[in-house]
């Protein structure tokens, strides 16, 4: 089988597999939001996850999670050493496309066609946090819940009743692409995405590492610097790295 293939209704877009999880390599962040939200604000019906280094690694070792990845209908790009494999699969430069700030984009995009958005996850605080910097941006928030929900069944009803065209989940992962599954069975028409610690970058809550260290492609490193307790996470990136140079990968 091929590394390199189209995804149905991405037909420009190439996918390359990286591991077990193939990736769709957008041009840039531009293209990917002009997918989810067309010019005349159609809003893609569907659900995407941000693919790194560690949910390679992940995908390799648990089948389970493998199979929840492979469900989303994007998979985009979030990691260097995962755009180095499509770079390198592709011949030409692919962009990394951080899910934090593709997820901050896409809420300008809403505000612009005016889609109403839904946002679960985080704290309470940095759940409330978040809807008053959104409604900010003239973001049509039509509904707010934080993480800690007890009744899975009324937030799936609460996000149906809304109308929600756009609804983000920050969860941490898997967790976060599990509830997506089973809103979707109830509210099909209708853009997901996880995002993870977002809401916490977003309000100021988490620092997002600076300009230089992006630049770099070093966020990983200060991220760890800032949170030690990252450490055991990101040794799976010395085994991606060492895949990766013997070709495993």
């Amino acid at each position: 089988m091929s590394d390199i293939s189209l995804s149905g209704g991405m037909q420009n877009v190439p996918q390359v597999k990286v591991g077990p999880v193939q990736v769709a390599a957008f041009s840039d962040m531009q293209q990917l939001l002009e997918f989810i939200v067309q010019q005349d604000a159609t809003v893609f019906a569907g659900s995407a996850i941000a693919i790194n280094p560690e949910k390679v690694m992940t995908a390799i070792s648990t089948p389970q999670i493998a199979q929840v990845i492979a469900q989303a209908d994007i998979r985009y790009a979030d990691g260097i050493g995962v755009v180095k494999v499509m770079r390198k699969r592709l011949g030409y430069k692919v962009q990394r496309i951080p899910g934090c700030e593709l997820w901050q984009q896409l809420m300008l995009r809403a505000a612009q066609f005016q889609l109403p958005v839904f946002i679960v996850g985080a704290k309470a605080e940095v759940n409330q946090q978040t809807a008053a910097k959104l409604r900010q941006q003239k973001v049509n928030l039509v509904g707010a819940v934080d993480g800690y929900f007890t009744d899975e069944a009324a937030l799936i009803a609460q996000i149906k009743q809304s109308g929600a065209r756009i609804v983000s989940v920050a969860l941490g992962s898997p967790k976060q692409e599990l509830l997506i599954q089973r809103i979707r069975v109830a509210h099909p028409d209708c853009f997901y995405m996880g995002v993870g610690g977002s809401y916490d970058v977003f309000t100021g809550n988490v620092p997002r590492a600076p300009q230089l260290w992006c630049k770099l492609n070093l966020e990983w490193a200060y991220r760890l610097l800032i949170q030690p307790s990252r450490i055991g996470r990101q040794l799976g990136l010395l085994r991606y790295l060492w895949w990766y140079l013997t070709g495993k990968i």
